[in-house]
């Protein structure tokens, strides 16, 4: 077997640190911003080598369900997965982290953050992951200043960053089996290779952006009043995530093609989701607006 370079097996011990360190960080502010529910732990072990945590908390004051998990796992790659990435059947190792916000108040977006380093026995290595907005109402305020926030921290990286990732974010959460976007989207990058340091620099920027990005906007609309109405739209509003996620995203798809935890995987699905026939908005209704909204633009 190839030996790993020692200066790799630093970056990767280094972003696994940094990912645990994240989750902490994390977890503590929105059981802060909760104030009722806190997060439950779960340690487990991969079937071929590796393990992570997984932090869930439910049925809070502002969120119905929260997960927030660091994995860092190993093993050859299933022949499948290896064809997908264009390589040979070899060994690997990923570290990454998931995170996913489903609020109680339909007035408050979903939002999701993964971020990820990728080895491949063979010499092969990459950063990947993004962060991505999804709304229900229509506030154009909340989605500047999400935009605004990552914009700032790929600036400072690189000026093309932004415009580069968000482009891919647009057109990766897009469900093509109904021809629209899964939210108002964000930045989504993957298969980031070269300097090492500097990307995990910019990886690491990127997920002490997430809390600025989203924490405000939780604060200014978790006092909205909603009835039900709005919270039945919300719940079919979320069965467009569950389609996006089961069929198209790549770590649900990763997780599931390398033998992840099954619980670990889908713990970013919505505790209650709903899918009505023919539903169609009403004309002119706030409801009717979010397809317009949700259509890319240059909210930055």
């Amino acid at each position: 077997m190839q030996q790993t370079q020692p200066h790799t097996v630093a970056l990767r011990e280094r972003v696994q640190n940094f990912f645990d360190i994240l989750q902490d960080e994390i977890c503590q502010r929105i059981e802060e911003i909760d104030g009722k529910a806190r997060f439950h732990e779960d340690r487990w072990t991969h079937i071929d080598r590796g393990g992570g945590r997984t932090r869930v908390l439910e049925r809070g004051a502002v969120f119905e369900k929260a997960g927030v998990n660091t994995s860092s796992v190993g093993g050859i790659l299933p022949e499948s997965l290896a064809r997908q990435l264009r390589k040979k059947v070899q060994g690997y190792t990923a570290t990454g982290i998931s995170v996913i916000f489903h609020p109680e108040s339909p007035m408050i977006p979903t939002v999701h953050l993964n971020l990820r380093y990728v080895e491949l026995e063979r010499g092969d290595a990459w950063f990947g992951g993004g962060t991505d907005l999804t709304p229900y109402y229509p506030y154009p305020d909340d989605v500047a200043h999400f935009h605004r926030v990552l914009k700032g921290t790929c600036d400072r990286h690189d000026p093309t960053y932004y415009p580069k990732f968000k482009q891919w974010c647009d057109e990766y959460f897009f469900l093509k089996h109904r021809n629209e976007a899964r939210g108002v989207g964000g930045i989504f990058f993957d298969y980031l290779r070269g300097d090492g340091e500097k990307l995990f620099t910019f990886v690491q920027d990127t997920g002490r952006a997430f809390l600025p990005a989203y924490v405000p906007i939780v604060e200014r609309r978790r006092g909205e009043p909603w009835s039900e109405r709005e919270k039945e739209f919300q719940l079919i509003r979320r069965g467009r995530y569950v389609e996006f996620n089961l069929v198209y995203d790549r770590g649900t798809l990763f997780g599931l093609e390398t033998k992840g935890r099954i619980e670990s995987i889908l713990v970013s699905l919505p505790p209650f989701v709903m899918w009505r026939y023919g539903y169609q908005p009403e004309p002119d209704s706030r409801e009717a607006e979010l397809e317009q909204f949700l259509k890319p633009r240059e909210w930055a």
